[in-house]
């Protein structure tokens, strides 16, 4: 039961830590402000999620496990309602989508 509470907790940690690298990766290539803050913010939340279940996982003393799993329900809660507070001030600063047009070199943007 200990091999497989560890292999359980190691593919868990395993599979957070892709996503954490894949949200990353999803900043430097994806094109403007909203299409990169989605990645982010979806990839964000589930890999804390995973992260923090292969923690509780692989760690025998209860008390532990509840405070991770009360950051647990902290960060399901905080990370969406972030995202979304920050689609919509930049909604509300007029930050529209660039387009990357090679015939105009123009870029449609909110003033800074």
């Amino acid at each position: 039961m200990d091999i497989l509470m560890d292999v359980s907790s190691g593919l868990f940690l395993l599979v957070g830590s892709f996503l954490c690298l894949t949200g990353g990766l999803g900043i430097l290539r994806f094109p403007d402000f909203y299409t990169r803050m989605h990645a982010v913010g979806v990839s964000d939340t589930l890999a804390t999620a995973m992260i923090l279940i292969g923690l509780i996982l692989h760690n025998p003393d209860f008390f532990v496990d509840v405070k991770l799993m009360i950051i647990l329900l902290m960060a399901l809660f905080i990370s969406p309602t972030a995202s979304h507070a920050l689609a919509n001030a930049a909604m509300h600063n007029d930050l529209s989508k660039q387009k990357n047009d090679k015939s105009n070199s123009e870029t449609t943007s909110s003033n800074p």
